[in-house]
This record gives C-alpha cells, sequence and structure tokens, in this order.
C-alpha cells in the first residue's frame, strides 16, 4: 500500500503483516466509492476521544480480507466458540514467552 502515504498503522491478516492507512486522507482514498460518504459521516461526527477507535474501524475496512477475518471471529464468539481467545490473567504454561 506505498500509494498511502507516510502514515500508516500495522496489522497482521491471515498470519501476514500488512499496513493499513492510518490517515483521514490515506483511509478516504483507500476505501471504495460506495463507503466514502458514510465514512465522512461517521469521522465528521465522531467526538475527539472516540476518533481513534473510528479511524481505526474503518482502516481495516480498506482491506476486504481483514473485513473478512473480523466478522468471522465476531461471529465465532457470538456463537460461543471462545478458542484461541487469550485471557491475560491466565497463567502462562512453564517456559512460554
Amino acid at each position: 500500500m506505498s500509494d498511502i502515504g507516510e502514515a500508516t498503522w500495522v496489522t497482521y491478516v491471515g498470519g501476514e503483516r500488512v499496513e493499513l492507512p492510518a490517515s483521514i486522507d490515506g483511509i478516504r482514498a483507500a476505501l471504495p466509492e460506495t463507503e466514502r460518504a458514510d465514512f465522512e459521516r461517521e469521522v465528521g461526527s465522531a467526538a475527539a476521544q472516540d476518533l481513534p477507535r473510528v479511524l481505526g474501524h474503518w482502516a481495516l475496512r480498506t482491506h476486504p480480507e481483514a473485513v473478512r477475518e473480523m466478522e468471522e471471529t465476531f461471529a465465532a464468539l457470538e456463537a460461543g466458540d471462545y478458542s484461541g481467545v487469550v485471557y491475560p490473567y491466565e497463567e502462562r504454561e512453564e517456559g512460554a514467552a
């Protein structure tokens, strides 16, 4: 995604490292035309403290595989499937990093 510009976020999709746009202009440019009006409306009405979350949500939407992975994860959680969930308060196994 080198055409996004200088501001990027890094995440992992399908186990691979991907860069997502991390500016309002970059996200807008990377979104499909059909989603830009919704993006503008949500960003324009977001409270300042919510802006990082809103931008993160829309940045993920610029990567179709990230959206698919997110939807699958939420569907599994809603169905009661917590496999793969890591709880920060659980004790680690001996030798685990």
